[in-house]
């Protein structure tokens, strides 16, 4: 295995964008999630055959998708779709207060989602405390369930750091000397520019914790796009 190659692929930015579901009923799937209070970023038609709905939960780097001829899915197939908070007792409350019918706060008997169990769900919370094992549920119109994750605490390795989670003068001077040497490189291959239009991209990509070849790619890209529109 080329190790070179393969550190760079583990460098690219993959993030959960999407988790397309299926209904039956646009305008009822519209009404209930923007009544949870998510985002309503889109609402597309195009003709009588194709509709494209997606919202985002409050907070969240993932929206859902649903709509006409958007999936093959079938409406009400998608199961325990996970929703992370920090205080389960304040979101279900919340939940409850805008309609929406919230399960028991419960805990599975053999740990996080093991259904092999049965019955899977005990009444109350985890005994011992543990993040990630408490939980509620509730379901939308069509049945599609969705899952309250209670986590108060993660735990280490499940968060990815940016770059600058420590903001001293020290690690700014290195990751700014650092941009200008990847920016010397661009400058060699490239026309004339403004050198900020290079460094906001690079900047940004590194302390969402992409690596220094990705975040060159990132800020490349976006110089083609600026390119484009002198």
């Amino acid at each position: 295995m080329d190790t070179a190659k393969s550190a760079a692929a583990e460098a690219v930015d993959m993030k959960l964008e999407v988790v397309v579901i299926g209904v039956a009923d646009v305008d009822r799937a519209k009404a209930f999630y923007t009544k949870l209070g998510w985002r309503l970023d889109a609402d597309f038609v195009k003709g009588e055959d194709f509709r494209v709905v997606q919202v985002t939960p409050y907070h969240s780097g993932a929206s859902v998708i649903f709509g006409k001829n958007v999936t093959a899915t079938k409406p009400g197939a998608v199961d325990s779709l996970v929703l992370a908070v920090a205080d389960i007792d304040a979101a279900r409350a919340e939940l409850v207060a805008r309609g929406v019918a919230v399960s028991e706060v419960f805990h599975y008997a053999g740990g996080p989602f093991n259904n092999a169990i049965n019955p899977p769900r005990v009444s109350g919370r985890d005994p011992q405390g543990h993040p990630y094992y408490t939980f509620a549920s509730f379901q939308d119109p069509d049945g599609n369930g969705w899952l309250l994750q209670e986590v108060k605490t993660r735990l280490p390795g499940r968060e990815w750091a940016p770059v600058l989670q420590t903001a001293d003068v020290a690690t700014l001077t290195a990751l700014l000397r650092e941009t200008a040497e990847q920016h010397d490189v661009h400058g060699k291959a490239h026309g004339e520019h403004q050198w900020w239009d290079w460094y906001a991209p690079y900047l940004s990509a590194r302390e969402q914790g992409s690596s220094p070849e990705a975040a060159a790619a990132a800020a490349n890209h976006h110089m083609e796009e600026v390119l484009l529109k002198v």
